[in-house]
């Protein structure tokens, strides 16, 4: 949100940039910025991670949808025809300003009933959790990961890059020379959970790898990485 546009009662400052960004409010640059904050920030990626943690139960009445191809081309038409906008003055329902004003309203009434006693009970325990970030060389796929030790769980964030069609994502855990072992297919969506075994969490108790590769839909059928590795990070402590 800019400055000028209404706050949510309560939040401000970074707060309020953290709970937007999960949500998806922000602009294109807005949410890049905040991305690479999340990175270099280990306190703005806790509160992060905390508004993931608070506002993810709300998905679980939804299906994941994967939208037409032809969405984005009508979109980008319809928010970024430069030419045409400097014509004439875009119509209120076409208005992006308008759009995330709207947004703003209803994120900041979902805050007051819902998310404010959520996160007042919300606490991390230093130590119980770990950030990575992970980014490949030659792909814009790029992921934000946090393991929470005390649910057992990695949760990732996507920044950007898109997953060929008819494709997965599938996150792998990597130790030294040994062969990757899958922790599972990447859910769609902006954020996704993914549970962490036993095994797993020796694995980065020792400090091992994580790599995200390019797979067929439902994942890898050989049980080991058949497609190119798009990311890949450690793990830091927070």
């Amino acid at each position: 949100m800019t400055p000028g546009e209404d706050k949510i009662p309560g939040y401000e400052g970074d707060d309020q940039l953290a709970a937007e960004y999960v949500i998806g409010v922000l602009s294109a640059d807005e949410r890049r910025t905040a991305a690479r904050r999340i990175e270099a920030d280990l306190d703005f990626a806790r509160l992060v991670d905390v508004w993931q943690q608070r506002l993810s139960p709300l998905n679980a009445d939804y299906d994941e949808v994967q939208p037409p191809a032809s969405l984005k081309t009508r979109l980008d038409a319809r928010l970024f025809d430069h030419g045409r906008s400097a014509t004439r003055k875009p119509a209120l329902l076409q208005s992006l300003s308008f759009w995330r004003g709207l947004a703003g309203a209803a994120l900041a009434a979902f805050f007051i009933a819902v998310a404010i006693p959520l996160f007042q009970s919300a606490t991390i325990t230093p130590g119980t959790r770990l950030v990575a970030s992970l980014t490949g060389d030659k792909t814009d796929v790029r992921y934000l990961a946090i393991y929470d030790a005390r649910i057992s769980e990695i949760g990732l964030s996507h920044v950007t890059g898109d997953r060929a069609t008819g494709h997965d994502f599938e996150l792998w855990i990597i130790k030294g020379n040994d062969p990757p072992i899958s922790m599972g297919v990447i859910p769609v969506g902006a954020n996704a959970h993914l549970a962490v075994t036993p095994a797993h969490r020796e694995l980065i108790r020792s400090g091992a790898l994580f790599a995200i590769s390019l797979e067929p839909r439902g994942g890898s059928s050989t049980g080991q990485p058949t497609g190119p590795v798009v990311a890949s990070g450690d793990l830091h402590a927070m």
